[in-house]
């Protein structure tokens, strides 16, 4: 592959490392029906290139009305940022089936301890198979082609501001083909009794890995992330109707 120019399928460097220690859980969700608000949620991580490095983003979704319920900006790859968007999550409510990848981040026994704590059931995808989460896999695609590429933000405290507004915009305005032309909100609010707050995520200003000040995020480019995600656009055959 490296040959021909091509590369791994992943959202990005480091968004995934295995911990060999930690407990993976089967996948649940093959063949299962999609009815219900709050019957699936699931969490990933992907990296979002800016002019000057790129920034991390997690977000935790409802699978049946693809509202992104939660989400965090870090700069870092510590553990914690994934577990703030998960308790986020929560306080709208609880999911019958949690689904996640096997990285560290997911397979963490703070991660996997609140799911049974809350009597979640625990799913993973399997190895190399990014369609087995696929509406997330569908959001960071619309995130980086709808909002990122054609912005090119500077800096990590102006694509906060900009995912501020993108997600709002997102869930509450973005209506969906496969969703019969309503929006996110309006399927997770028309389907649960409990109101929706709008839980702001946390920005971690931490130095980077490399050193970064705040805002600089991680060595990399926007050419690079748009090629990362073209060729995952390619090999998933999303087609034109991303829903």
């Amino acid at each position: 592959m490296r040959k021909m120019g091509l590369q791994a399928i992943t959202p990005g460097p480091h968004t995934s490392k295995l911990a060999r220690k930690h407990r993976f859980y089967p996948y649940l969700l093959r063949d299962v029906e999609i009815k219900n608000v709050n019957q699936v949620w699931s969490a990933d991580i992907t990296y979002i290139p800016m002019r000057r490095g790129f920034m991390y983003l997690a977000a935790v979704i409802d699978w049946r009305s693809r509202y992104v319920l939660a989400w965090e900006l870090p700069n870092t790859m510590e553990s914690e940022f994934c577990m703030s968007a998960l308790n986020q999550a929560l306080e709208t409510g609880t999911p019958q089936v949690f689904n996640t990848d096997q990285g560290a981040h997911f397979t963490s026994n703070d991660f996997t301890g609140k799911l049974r704590e809350k009597k979640i059931a625990i799913s993973m995808d399997g190895r190399g198979r990014a369609l087995d989460n696929v509406f997330v896999e569908k959001l960071w695609w619309t995130v980086k082609y709808e909002d990122v590429y054609p912005k090119e933000y500077p800096d990590g405290a102006s694509l906060y501001q900009g995912f501020d507004r993108y997600f709002r915009y997102y869930n509450e305005e973005r209506k969906h083909s496969s969703l019969d032309k309503r929006t996110p909100a309006e399927v997770f609010r028309g389907t649960t009794a409990s109101n929706l707050r709008g839980a702001p995520p946390s920005f971690r200003s931490a130095l980077s890995p490399s050193g970064c000040p705040y805002g600089d995020g991680l060595h990399s480019t926007m050419a690079e992330g748009k090629r990362l995600a073209d060729f995952t656009l390619i090999r998933q055959d999303y087609g034109s109707g991303m829903g």
